[in-house]
């Protein structure tokens, strides 16, 4: 334990020196081609902020997928152990012979569940203490009914068989329901990457456009009554543009995690979509503001 949490501070540490030494470099080229000291103080702390943000998604995200797989490979763990029993091994034994190398990253907590019993400590205290090192709440909820029905007296062989075919249909049902909400996926997707970057540049293109159009205009006389007057936009072009991309990559997140509630049931799963959905929707945001205002141009 105190070598694992020794392992942590070391990471952070390194994170955190990476990310000062990037702020200090994109500070200094900032300072370099704009000539401000705010700019370029502001430009660092954000590389700072995004870099520990960008380690932090990452390392949620190995764990989450370390998970999953724990999770898939359970079953099967389950049936193993439960056939080794069946051919009249003793708990430990069946334990240490269920560990195989395609049940990583499972067979290592197998391994040394195995030892925990073989070293006098309890069944059910050994199949906490892994279901706690897995950090599974679904594995961790299966352990707690195996003790159950260990305490009651069951046998242990058939409760491990008939708990690997629950987790099974279990999980079929989810890839059942999984698949049922395919459609609002694609939509949230499409929707995010292409009609709302679309709807944006086609925004910025028309403030655009009417701006220098007003600009033309001649002014009205005052004293003539109109039933309605044409004035300038206030609203500056580039306001717009940063707006618009501001508002389009917080859309993105949302949507990325929303992904991920609505497919896998988690919302960290969505993250994995986000450099996707960025680019997607950055490039399309631009490509038709150029579409756009070529055609608008050409129209007027």
């Amino acid at each position: 334990m105190k070598k694992k949490i020794r392992k942590n501070n070391s990471a952070i540490k390194k994170v955190v020196f990476i990310a000062i030494l990037l702020g200090i470099i994109v500070g200094i080229i900032t300072l370099y081609f704009y000539k401000t000291l705010l700019l370029s103080t502001i430009s660092t702390l954000i590389t700072i902020i995004v870099t520990i943000i960008f380690y932090i998604v990452r390392k949620n995200l190995k764990k989450t997928t370390r998970i999953k797989k724990v999770e898939e490979v359970f079953p099967d763990f389950l049936q193993l152990m439960s056939s080794n029993l069946r051919a009249g091994m003793t708990i430990d034994r069946a334990i240490l012979l269920s560990s195989r190398p395609e049940f990583a990253p499972l067979d290592t907590e197998i391994l040394q569940t195995g030892k925990d019993l073989t070293t006098g400590k309890n069944v059910e205290t050994s199949l906490l203490d892994m279901s706690k090192r897995l950090n599974s709440e679904r594995i961790h909820k299966t352990i707690l009914l195996i003790n159950s029905g260990i305490r009651a007296g069951g046998d242990l062989a058939i409760l491990l068989e008939q708990t690997a075919v629950s987790m099974r249909e279990r999980k079929f049902v989810e890839k059942k329901a999984a698949s049922s909400v395919l459609m609002y996926v694609i939509f949230i997707f499409l929707a995010v990457s292409i009609f709302s970057p679309i709807l944006f540049s086609l925004s910025t293109v028309l403030v655009e456009v009417l701006t220098n159009i007003l600009a033309g205009l001649p002014a009205v006389d005052a004293s003539v009554n109109m039933p309605f007057t044409l004035s300038k936009i206030n609203v500056s072009i580039s306001f717009i543009k940063y707006f618009s991309i501001i508002f389009m990559i917080t859309i993105d997140i949302f949507a990325s995690m929303v992904l991920g509630l609505v497919g896998k049931g988690d919302e960290k799963q969505g993250l994995k979509h986000l450099p996707i959905i960025l680019v997607m929707s950055i490039s399309v945001y631009f490509l038709a503001r150029v579409f756009l205002a070529g055609f608008l141009d050409g129209l007027l």
